[in-house]
């Protein structure tokens, strides 16, 4: 009788245990053993740099896992890519990012398990047009074929928000819905007039274009800029400068949000944690994979981030003193 009683407690407190050692650490469930990491297409950013990151991960001997760089619709997917669990590490824009979790704009209900690991780098809207092009003003996009993205994506977002401080919508120009590669082909083919591009300076589709056509950013213009802020205070004023791209002679004013690096809240703190510390850890890997991966410092990396900090990445970030 004593023997079969012991035996039973002694099942029950290993439950109780058991219990215990999964729901503590800031997250949920058993860590993975292999993870995904949502990025966008394979003309932007955020494929090399999520490239890289998988690496750094896989070589990660405190972590022991396998890692894989998913190419996506980028922003906006990945955010519901990341909530429905189908990948655990996502990048997005910091202004999706927030969408995403507060239900807003292109996002109808709130996003669960979505947590930020960090900032990136800034992210800047270019509107390219040929060099020799008649469009000098975002005005003259009216009646124009129009890239604006990806469709759902931080982009294509972007795209609206912008043509709406202009006073213009989808109404007055001929939208195509567009991947920076497919626009790339579809400029070089001149079957579009013009393409939004949110993404770091140079991006790869833009680069492409103007190795065989030159092109040149269209600057916002001050008035579209300030309605643009006002009504949006993720953007930031920024200028793409002259010769970043083939073609591009002058300075053109724009406007950019910042690239976010975001995590399942799942997750454990342990394992963000060793995942943080191994990506911030192994900056020079990323700046070799992407020009954008030497702008990515650790002194800068909650900058802009409006959501809730994965309390792995806290407890790393709070290591180095940095707020």
């Amino acid at each position: 009788m004593k023997k079969g009683l012991f035996a039973l407690l002694s099942v029950f407190f290993l439950i109780i245990a058991g219990c215990s050692s999964t729901s503590s650490g800031g997250g949920g469930d058993a860590d993975p053993k292999a993870v995904t990491i949502a990025t966008g297409g394979t003309g932007g950013v955020y494929f090399p740099l999520g490239g890289g990151i998988a690496e750094i991960l896989e070589k990660d001997k405190d972590l022991g896992i396998t890692a894989t760089a998913q190419v996506t619709g980028a922003s906006v997917e990945n955010m519901q890519l990341l909530s429905k669990g189908e990948v655990q590490v996502a990048f997005t824009q910091n202004d999706i990012a927030d969408y995403a979790v507060n239900g807003k704009e292109v996002f109808k209900d709130k996003l669960k398990g979505v947590s930020a690991i960090s900032t990136l780098y800034p992210e800047i809207i270019q509107l390219v047009v040929a060099a020799d092009s008649d469009i000098q003003t975002i005005q003259d996009l009216k009646g124009k074929k129009v890239s604006v993205g990806a469709p759902g994506s931080g982009n294509e977002a972007n795209s609206k928000q912008i043509l709406k401080a202009a006073g213009l919508s989808y109404d007055d120009i001929n939208e195509e819905l567009k991947s920076y590669a497919d626009s790339a082909d579809s400029f070089k083919d001149g079957l579009i007039d013009a393409m939004f591009v949110t993404s770091g300076v140079p991006n790869a589709s833009v680069s492409d274009i103007a190795v065989s056509k030159k092109v040149r950013v269209i600057s916002l213009g001050d008035d579209v800029i300030s309605k643009l802020k006002a009504d949006y205070p993720f953007f930031i004023d920024e200028v793409v400068p002259a010769g970043a791209y083939e073609g591009q002679d002058k300075d053109a004013k724009t406007v950019a949000v910042l690239a976010a690096l975001t995590v399942s809240s799942d997750l454990s703190e342990d394992f963000v944690y060793k995942m943080t510390k191994a990506i911030y850890e192994n900056l020079d890997k990323l700046g070799a994979k992407h020009a954008k991966g030497k702008e990515i410092k650790a002194e800068a990396a909650l900058e802009g981030l409006t959501i809730p900090l994965h309390p792995g990445a806290k407890k790393y970030f709070d290591e180095k003193g940095i707020k």
